[in-house]
């Protein structure tokens, strides 16, 4: 087992099945040493967990959690993508969308929830540059959508 896939154990997580493609694009595009991650919601093996408007139908704490969950499937493709989250050197970007009515002003809290799980695996190397926006709506009516960009370790 990766040194990060169980250090996400320790912190009580399990990787999820990679969410398939919704549309027309890839699942992951490498460039280089970095690699990118298309936007995923808050669903698990094609269920989506979390849906509705952070601050009306789901309380600030479930966004977070939605986050989280978008963390962990960004993570299941990178393990797709390379075979071992330990060919992460560090995270990059992270871009995140609430779904949440107009003047909410949580989208940053809410995001921290993929923030903070993807800094407690990495450390500094988990720290990232970062938008987080709200939004009038996602796909299927998703609680939270994000993306994220990685450098990965080139031999």
């Amino acid at each position: 087992m990766s040194t990060r896939l169980a250090r996400l154990q320790e912190l009580g997580h399990v990787l999820p099945q990679p969410p398939p493609p919704g549309g027309n694009y890839l699942p992951f595009r490498r460039v280089g040493s970095l690699l990118y991650l298309p936007g995923v919601i808050s669903s698990r093996d094609g269920d989506v967990v979390y849906r509705g408007k952070v601050g009306v139908d789901l309380a600030l704490e479930q966004g977070y959690a939605a986050a989280q969950l978008c963390a962990l499937n960004l993570l299941a493709c990178v393990q797709a993508a390379t075979g071992s989250l330990d060919s992460v050197r560090q995270v990059v970007s992270v871009n995140g969308y609430v779904n949440c009515a107009s003047g909410f002003p949580d989208s940053p809290k809410v995001i921290n929830g993929a923030s903070d799980l993807l800094v407690a695996l990495w450390g500094d190397a988990g720290r990232h540059v970062r938008a987080a926006i709200g939004v009038a709506g996602l796909p299927v009516n998703a609680a939270v959508e994000v993306q994220m960009v990685v450098e990965l370790i080139v031999p």
